[in-house]
């Protein structure tokens, strides 16, 4: 094999690779209303507005604590009409546990759900990933 054809299945492999690195998780997001300002990882501590619960699925005994994921809508969950707000995401901080039933992977202070998804959706899917 000649030694053009090696680096071209080399590029191609970390294509490959680097692609599937990328790609973001995806799951229901719902928003709770203020104040924020209570929560399981820092109980009275403010942390902003945009912040979030995270459900059994990421809160690994609480490990979840403090990490912050880029989350944009990515569709609506129910009959709400025009549900995204198309090319915004916003980067929220887990500071807190949505217990169960917990109607969504991710529970978004209002003002972060807001930023992507129109309110009245109530449910979206989401595209999330760590930064």
């Amino acid at each position: 094999m000649g030694i053009e054809m090696r680096i071209f299945m080399m590029i191609s492999i970390v294509l490959c690779l680097c692609s599937a690195a990328v790609h973001a998780a995806q799951g229901n997001a719902v928003y709770y209303k203020p104040p924020y300002s209570h929560s399981a990882c820092y109980g009275n501590q403010d942390n902003g507005p945009m912040v979030t619960g995270v459900s059994d699925a990421l809160w690994r005994n609480g490990q979840a604590c403090g990490k912050r994921y880029r989350v944009r809508c990515i569709r609506g969950a129910n009959q709400a009409p025009h549900p995204c707000k198309p090319g915004k995401s916003v980067v929220v901080k887990v500071v807190d546990y949505c217990r169960q039933p917990c109607n969504g992977i991710l529970n978004l202070s209002q003002d972060a759900f807001n930023e992507i998804a129109d309110l009245d959706a109530g449910k979206v899917i989401v595209e999330y990933n760590p930064v």
